[in-house]
């Protein structure tokens, strides 16, 4: 989906953002850094700041309340970088700027920003120029081991950055303006601290495609059996994970989402079937992400969401039941005697 192996930076810019809640303030450089001078340093660079993005699997687009685009920061200075009405180095400093208004959680942590101009970079199969934002916060101690006289001597370095551990990243990829571009995002820190990243930052939503489509609504089905049908049926474990087993299984052999066929192979229940569409209207409603009644089923989002689907019932700690399919062969019940629930299963072979 990514990739990046023959993307390269043309220019680099590095300033540091403090947290404007702890009376911290922004140094800007005053120049781009000149990387002519060091054949190793591009490739450490590209490795610490792209790496993470190669499992980005969402794709996103800037947007702003007031639905004009213009008003995004980041969009409105990438966009004039893009046309060629600001340089790139002002340009940047326009971004670690607007960062630092927006750091205002007193948990936010100061750190270096760096921008960077990026040529060849490919997404979905095709070329394009990019804009990349990183911020590192996270600082660590380093040894260094060299020898020295026969021997080996020791020294260390603090404050140093790990470039296997990206704290914080955006890729703006220039293509799809009129939608907000394409946008990949990386965020390893604590969700509840970060938000500044994607909501005040960025101003960014997920992209409303058909691998969007497909992971929100399994991501939905999944909640809604696990959560929402209790209050209205009596379901055993059995049932839930044989109605999620089914919603795999139509997903996994489908190439096309059908609303109303979905209902009636799967949910199977009129009832079910007009509780599932509050339940995806109440997440299209809160999270501004509408659901389409058709689409095309993307596998990528089947495969990533499939590990969260669970097909097992966990009895005590004694036992697992895996279930894979064949709801008809498990039944479950009460035993007077001993004084414990019990699970009967029926099957041809062992293996």
């Amino acid at each position: 989906m990514f990739f990046h192996q023959d993307a390269t930076f043309e220019q680099l810019s590095i300033h540091r953002v403090g947290n404007k809640a702890q009376d911290e303030f922004y140094v800007l450089s005053d120049e781009p850094i000149d990387m002519t001078q060091d054949e190793v340093l591009p490739d450490l660079l590209m490795q610490y700041f792209m790496n993470p993005f190669s499992k980005a699997k969402e794709v996103y687009r800037f947007y702003h309340p007031n639905e004009d685009l213009q008003l995004n920061e980041v969009y409105y200075f990438a966009s004039q970088y893009f046309d060629g009405k600001i340089a790139f180095h002002d340009m940047s400093q326009q971004l670690a700027k607007h960062l630092y208004e927006v750091s205002e959680h007193p948990k936010i942590k100061a750190g270096e920003v760096y921008v960077v101009a990026l040529n060849n970079v490919q997404l979905e199969g095709e070329e394009h120029q990019a804009i990349g934002v990183f911020k590192s916060e996270t600082k660590e101690a380093y040894l260094k081991v060299y020898p020295n006289a026969g021997g080996f001597d020791l020294d260390y370095e603090q404050e140093a950055i790990n470039i296997n551990k990206l704290d914080k990243g955006v890729v703006i990829v220039n293509t799809e303006r009129e939608e907000g571009y394409k946008v990949l995002v990386v965020d390893q820190t604590n969700q509840s601290e970060a938000v500044y990243w994607k909501d005040d930052f960025l101003k960014i939503k997920a992209r409303n495609d058909n691998f969007q489509q497909t992971g929100n609504l399994l991501k939905v089905y999944k909640n809604f059996v696990n959560d929402k049908l209790d209050e209205n049926f009596e379901l055993e474990s059995a049932d839930k994970i044989d109605l999620l087993n089914r919603s795999m299984n139509y997903f996994k052999t489908k190439e096309t989402f059908d609303q109303g066929e979905f209902e009636e192979e799967v949910i199977g229940n009129p009832q079910a079937a007009s509780l599932f569409k509050e339940y995806q209207q109440n997440f299209a409603e809160e999270f501004d992400t509408p659901f389409q009644s058709n689409f095309e089923i993307a596998s990528p989002a089947v495969k990533k969401m499939a590990a969260s689907y669970k097909s097992v019932i966990k009895l005590d700690k004694n036992f697992h039941i895996y279930v894979h399919g064949k709801r008809d062969y498990i039944e479950s019940g009460f035993d007077e005697e001993r004084g414990l629930n019990y699970y009967k299963l029926y099957f041809d072979t062992e293996s």
